[in-house]
């Protein structure tokens, strides 16, 4: 089985429908997940609603597909990019997809490359449809991506007072408040892990969370990872921390409180 770091993907950007200005933070976030070995944007580009993409085709070596409009009203984009995704699927080349769009026209094709067995990738706005986010594995939040590089911007100006730990430091702004529903999450899930004891993994109880919930990410709630957040959910959680014989690492367990 592959390490997640050497998973091949193909990116598909769909120009219509994203923001060209967090390409660079995209594209960072991608090769968390492995090696972007395709990288391809669609969309008509005779249209100057999509002249700001260019710069950063050059800089970030990404192949633009050039797809006419021919009716009026129809998004001839993501037939390109459907067609281009079965291809590339059928040839083996690559071991996982990301669908950068904010439309939920991709939700049939994440389905279905799911369906073959791919990793399925989704990047886009949080006004994107919820049936496209559930048929990805993992969704993530573009204005997510934003928040995240504005901090770290602000985090490496000389300067600026930088002793504050922004890694686990909740934001003020942009982002969702938690809530019972995210509690609930985040128990039910333990339940569902815990030992005769209640205790559970935290790493395990990330990724049951994410197969619940592919858009589920701690910097949706202001927290660059799920311990700090779960951290400060002490009234609801309690925490142990294991030291790991012979080694300075330290295994996080969780279990409910009653």
């Amino acid at each position: 089985m592959k390490h997640i770091d050497d998973l091949k993907l193909a990116v598909l950007i769909d120009a219509d429908n994203i923001p060209y200005s967090n390409i660079k933070g995209m594209l960072d976030e991608i090769a968390k997940l492995g090696i972007p070995t395709i990288k391809r944007i669609y969309g008509d580009w005779t249209k100057p609603t999509v002249s700001g993409w260019k710069p950063a085709l050059l800089e970030h070596a990404i192949t633009p597909i050039q797809q006419y409009s021919y009716t009026t009203g129809k998004n001839a984009t993501d037939s390109a990019m459907i067609i281009d995704a079965m291809d590339i699927l059928h040839s083996e080349k690559v071991d996982g997809f990301c669908l950068v769009s904010s439309d939920s026209d991709f939700t049939r094709l994440a389905t279905r490359l799911r369906e073959s067995g791919m990793l399925v990738v989704g990047i886009g706005e949080k006004k994107t449809p919820r049936p496209f986010i559930a048929s990805c594995d993992k969704f993530i939040y573009i204005e997510i991506i934003a928040l995240t590089k504005s901090k770290s911007s602000v985090a490496a100006t000389p300067g600026k007072d930088t002793t504050k730990n922004i890694k686990s430091t909740p934001a003020t702004h942009e982002v969702d408040k938690i809530d019972d529903k995210l509690v609930k999450l985040l128990r039910t899930t333990i339940d569902d892990l815990g030992d005769d004891d209640g205790w559970a993994f935290l790493a395990e109880v990330g990724n049951l969370i994410m197969k619940k919930r592919p858009d589920f990410d701690s910097r949706n709630y202001g927290f660059t990872k799920l311990t700090p957040l779960v951290k400060s959910l002490k009234k609801y959680i309690e925490i142990d921390e294991r030291e790991v014989e012979n080694t300075r690492i330290k295994h996080i367990y969780i279990r409910n409180r009653e």
